[in-house]
């Protein structure tokens, strides 16, 4: 009976040591900002397996919706002007962008760890994203050169 005891406190230990480690991000979500019009900032961002990140819809008109994501983990879209949490588990880079203002380049990356996977496979999402953009060229490309292709 003793082990079992130990075994338990040791896995809610650990269970509540990841939780308590996690971090939560915010990505906002902006008409304008230091990037230019229609905007996430930050653009790129980098975090833990395991974090939050919440987009806010600092201005009106706004969503967020995944477009490229890690192997196993379930596509995700926001509702209009709402405030949108998920919580990022699984390594590898996150491609997303705002449904109405595809068209201005208002997209961005996350990367979760340090491995961010399949080079190619996200290369060849971000440029459809970059094709379908008028506005802005060139920003999720300069999104893309911060990503660290380690194995």
């Amino acid at each position: 009976m003793k082990s079992w005891t130990g075994v338990v406190c040791g896995v809610l230990l650990s269970t509540l040591s990841v939780s308590v480690m996690a971090a939560d991000h915010q990505i906002h979500m902006l008409n304008y900002g230091d990037q230019g019009g229609m905007v996430f900032e930050p653009g790129y961002l980098q975090v833990a397996p395991g974090d939050t990140v919440t987009f806010v819809p600092d201005n009106t008109g706004h969503s967020v919706k995944s477009q490229w994501l890690p192997e196993g983990v379930e596509p995700w879209q926001s509702p209009l002007n709402e405030p949108f949490t998920v919580t990022l588990d699984q390594e590898g880079v996150y491609l997303y962008f705002c449904p109405p203002h595809l068209m201005m380049n208002m997209t961005g990356v996350i990367q979760v760890g340090d491995s961010a996977g399949q080079q190619a496979e996200v290369e060849k999402a971000a440029s459809g994203l970059s094709r379908r953009a008028f506005q802005n060229k060139g920003r999720l490309a300069d999104y893309m050169q911060k990503i660290s292709w380690a194995k």
